[in-house]
């Protein structure tokens, strides 16, 4: 038995361009509103970044495997603190200045550990060579862009649909 799909009442587009905006818009600097998020957007990546970099360096610190976060705990404060910030300032651009700060405050009130742990910083496993990593973060990388915008595409018809 196939179960056969018409469209009635649904217009061929359900979705109407809107008209492109402008690149700069000199306007939009006289606004507070421009303003209280680019402090929102510095805010919540100075967060982001010193609570994810701090929780690094205190696993590397830990000597013992059960006392302390563990790979597990890294990864909950990481998504944890995506979730968080970006559903509080999706949209607003800071990133940059707000990523050197939250980096600069770890390394302010961690400096030895920073230093001696390599400040959180990622390193090739052993047994892998650079271009395989940086393949693997292409592709990871990749995955996550498509999956986001497909998930946040107005133009894509299977809204109801559990696959991007």
């Amino acid at each position: 038995m196939s179960k056969e799909v018409t469209e009635e009442g649904q217009s061929r587009k359900d979705y109407v361009d809107p008209p492109p905006a402008p690149l700069v818009d000199i306007n939009e600097l006289k606004l507070w509103s421009f303003y209280r998020a680019l402090i929102a957007e510095f805010i919540a990546t100075l967060l982001f970044l010193y609570v994810t970099i701090a929780t690094v360096i205190g696993h590397k610190k830990q000597h013992d495997a059960c006392n302390g976060v563990g790979l597990l705990g890294i990864a909950w404060s990481f998504g944890g603190m995506i979730f968080i910030l970006v559903y509080c300032t999706a949209g607003i651009s800071a990133q940059c200045l707000g990523a050197i700060c939250g980096v600069g405050l770890v390394k302010a009130f961690m400096n030895h550990e920073y230093t001696t742990l390599g400040g959180g910083a990622n390193t090739v496993a052993t047994g892998y060579n650079k271009g395989t990593a940086l393949g693997a973060e292409i592709i990871g990388t990749f995955v996550l862009v498509y999956t986001v915008f497909s998930a946040t595409d107005p133009k894509r018809n299977a809204r109801d649909s559990h696959v991007p």
